[in-house]
């Protein structure tokens, strides 16, 4: 006997919605598909599943008996899709994770090769580039496994754990007024025009981090988001930059940059790791989760020790 999944789908549907026309309608198809195929699942059954009447249909006593084994079927079938959709075309365990630009920069290739490193069998992780604020929904409406973002505190939604710290720093080309100054609040800049692309992405969002340390507005002269052409615009005088410090480390020397370390509170970020529910993840998905909280712990020693 060849039972089509479809015809069990179609008669799921029919069954719970009392109508073939109402079937048809939730299954994409015309009505006439629906008792093609419910005619056939009877012709290969040997009993009749459903009864019509001016109404729409009400299942036998078969077709309610068939009704309940076949939404356990499709049940265990959508499981073993879900399943399969864990790994990738080789066999290999597939792992979702997503992070904003600064962690994908500044410390995620050495903790990765790190996790690959120490694991037998090969992974394959799908890495999504996100800003922070859309990281946690992500994770809750896209099903992702792992995200890493910043923000001043966890995002609600999503199990967060404290992953890495990092502070920005204002960035000028060498010989700049700001250069002689050790540290300076953001808000003794002001005078001085800035090229855009601000912690939180927008100006806008930014102004509502660091608004309340400012006495008066920014001049953003030019908006871009490369840290390279950044920097090098900054090296032509266009303007002054804030940037993670670890980027502006891989730019300043070789550019005739300096940073210049900003006093202000939000200058320092708060990086998350976040997940759904840990006790969900998938084997491979808890190991690199895992991963990173001992990396988390080792980060946080260090800086006790300093």
């Amino acid at each position: 006997m060849n039972i089509d999944l479809g015809a069990l789908r179609t008669l799921v549907a029919a069954i719970e919605e009392e109508s073939l026309a109402r079937a048809a309608e939730r299954e994409g198809l015309v009505t006439s598909a629906v008792s093609k195929r419910i005619a056939e699942l009877e012709r290969n059954l040997g009993v009749t599943v459903l009864q019509r009447h001016n109404r729409g249909v009400l299942p036998t006593a078969a077709g309610s008996a068939l009704y309940h084994r076949a939404k356990a079927i499709l049940g265990q079938v959508s499981g073993l899709t879900n399943f399969v959709e864990d790994f990738a075309a080789d066999g290999s365990p597939k792992i979702q994770l997503a992070a904003n630009r600064s962690s994908i920069i500044l410390f995620l290739p050495r903790e990765l090769k790190r996790y690959q490193d120490t694991q037998s069998v090969r992974l394959r992780i799908d890495l999504l580039e996100a800003y922070s604020s859309e990281i946690p929904r992500l994770i809750v409406e896209k099903n992702l496994d792992i995200g890493i973002y910043h923000a001043v505190g966890p995002a609600p939604g999503v199990y967060s754990l404290p992953y890495h710290r990092d502070r920005v720093v204002l960035v000028v080309p060498n010989g700049h007024p700001l250069q002689r100054l050790e540290a300076v609040h953001l808000d003794q800049a002001r005078e001085f025009d800035f090229l855009g692309y601000f912690p939180r992405h927008s100006f806008e969002s930014f102004m509502e981090l660091a608004g309340h340390s400012l006495t008066g507005p920014l001049n953003v002269k030019i908006q871009v988001s490369n840290y390279e052409a950044r920097c090098r615009m900054i090296r032509e005088g266009l303007g002054i930059g804030i940037m993670p410090e670890g980027i502006a480390d891989t730019y300043t020397s070789h550019l005739g940059l300096s940073k210049v370390q900003l006093k202000d509170d939000w200058a320092h970020r708060q990086f998350y790791l976040c997940v759904r529910d840990p006790e969900t993840l998938r084997p491979s998905s808890r190991s690199l989760f895992d991963f990173f909280v001992r990396q988390a712990a080792e980060n946080a020693e260090r800086r006790t020790l300093l």
